[in-house]
């Protein structure tokens, strides 16, 4: 995570932006005391979305609990796709 001052981020807008987009990074431009704002990339935002709607549902995060227990405990299988 990058952090900088409102004064920096107006002064070299362009390369901070481009480097949240291109890095994957998250900047995080310091207001003062307990006070900020987050910049990230739109695809960066679109994933903390999809992972938020997916753990919305208790059901459903119990089901992804599950599967990542799986992949950890090596109890997973391959299966071939059938082709028409």
């Amino acid at each position: 995570m990058q952090i900088t001052t409102v004064s920096d981020f107006r002064k070299d807008l362009k390369t901070y932006l481009d480097r949240v987009v291109m890095n994957f990074e998250t900047l995080l431009i310091n207001r003062g005391k307990d006070a900020g704002i987050v910049v990230m990339s739109l695809q960066e935002y679109n994933s903390l979305m999809a992972t938020n709607h997916e753990l919305s549902s208790r059901k459903n995060e119990l089901r992804l609990d599950a599967a990542i227990d799986k992949l950890k405990n090596g109890t997973t299988f391959n299966q071939d796709l059938i082709e028409d």
